[in-house]
C-alpha cells in the first residue's frame, strides 16, 4: 500500500506542475489576443476608409476594367491562402478549418491538378503537402501580432502570383474570431474583387456630389485596387492570428481545469488509500494482541 501512496503523491506532485504550466499559458495567450485586439482596431480604420473609396470609384466611376483585379477571368485554377497556425496546443482551430477547405475542395470537384495552395502557417502546409496537392508558397512564423510591415511579403506574394496567372481566382480560408469564446470558419473569394459586394457594401449617404479626377478614374483604381486586395488578405492574417490567441487561451483554459479536477479526483483516492492502511494497521495491532491474551 506504501508503494500505492507514493504512486499517487506523484501523480498529484506531476499533475500540479501541468497546471501550473497550462494556467501560464492561458495567461499569456489571453496577454496576446488582447493586444491583436488593439492593433487589429485601429487597422480596421484604415481598411474600411479603403474599401468606401474603391467601392465608390469601381461602381461609379469604371466602365472598363479588363487588366485590373475586377476583371472575372476563366477560372483554370484555384488558389486556397490557409490561414493556420505554427504550433499546437489551440484546441480544433487548425482541424476544423481544414476540413471545411477539404469539404470546399469536394463540393467543388477540384482536383490536386486544379488547385493551388498558399500556406501560412505550418499546420496547413503539412496537411495539404500529405494529401499530394501543390503548395506554391508557405509561409511560417508569423508573429503573435503580426504588422503589415512583417506580412507585406505574404501580400505581396499572393497579389503577384494572381497577376502573373497561377490561379485565376482566391478563396482565403481562416478561423474568424467571433468572441473570446468562438471562433467560426471563413471561406471568402478574395481576388478577384467583386464589383457586386462592393455595390452592395456602399454607402452612398457618404458620397453627395460628382467628383472631377487627376489622373483618370481607372489610374486612380488601378493604384488603389492592389492595395485593397493587400488590405483584405492583411486584415484576414489579422483576424485569424486573434482567433488563434482565443483557441489558445480556451483550450490552455479547459486543459487548466481539466488538471484541478484529475487533482482533486488523486487526493480522493489518496485519503482513501491512507485510510485503509491505517485501518490494516489497526486490524493487525488489535489481531497481535488479542493473540497475546
Amino acid at each position: 500500500m506504501a508503494a500505492s501512496l507514493q504512486d499517487i503523491q506523484r501523480r498529484i506532485a506531476s499533475t500540479k506542475k501541468t497546471r501550473q504550466i497550462t494556467s501560464a499559458m492561458q495567461m499569456v495567450s489571453t496577454s496576446k489576443l488582447s493586444q491583436i485586439q488593439r492593433h487589429g482596431g485601429s487597422y480596421t480604420v484604415y481598411a474600411d476608409a479603403l474599401h468606401d473609396v474603391v467601392a465608390h470609384l469601381a461602381t461609379a466611376h469604371i466602365n472598363n476594367v479588363s487588366g485590373t483585379l475586377l476583371e472575372q477571368r476563366h477560372v483554370s485554377k484555384v488558389g486556397f491562402l490557409v490561414l493556420s497556425s505554427d504550433r499546437g496546443l489551440v484546441g480544433g482551430y487548425n482541424s476544423t478549418l481544414l476540413k471545411e477547405l477539404m469539404a470546399r475542395i469536394t463540393e467543388r470537384q477540384l482536383t490536386p491538378d486544379q488547385v493551388v495552395i498558399l500556406a501560412v502557417g505550418g499546420n496547413g502546409a503539412d496537411f495539404f503537402k500529405k494529401r499530394g496537392f501543390d503548395v506554391a508558397y508557405e509561409y511560417r512564423g508569423v508573429s503573435d501580432v503580426p504588422t503589415f510591415t512583417e506580412v507585406r511579403e505574404i501580400v505581396k506574394t499572393v497579389t503577384t502570383m494572381y497577376d502573373n496567372e497561377v490561379f485565376d481566382e482566391l478563396i482565403v480560408g481562416y478561423q474568424h474570431f467571433v468572441s473570446r469564446i468562438s471562433n467560426e470558419v471563413h471561406l471568402e473569394k478574395m481576388l478577384p474583387v467583386s464589383t457586386e459586394d462592393l455595390e452592395e457594401s456602399k454607402d452612398d449617404s457618404k458620397y453627395t456630389a460628382d467628383y472631377e479626377m487627376e489622373p483618370s478614374a481607372e489610374q486612380i483604381l488601378g493604384v488603389v485596387l492592389p492595395q485593397y486586395a493587400e488590405s483584405l488578405v492583411y486584415g484576414a492574417i489579422i483576424d485569424a492570428k486573434t482567433a488563434e490567441h482565443a483557441a489558445s487561451a480556451n483550450a490552455m483554459s479547459s486543459a487548466t481545469d481539466n488538471a484541478e479536477e484529475i487533482i482533486d479526483s488523486l487526493g480522493l483516492q489518496f485519503n482513501r488509500a491512507r485510510q485503509s492502511a491505517i485501518t490494516t494497521e489497526i486490524t493487525e495491532i488489535t489481531g497481535g494482541m488479542a493473540a497475546l491474551d
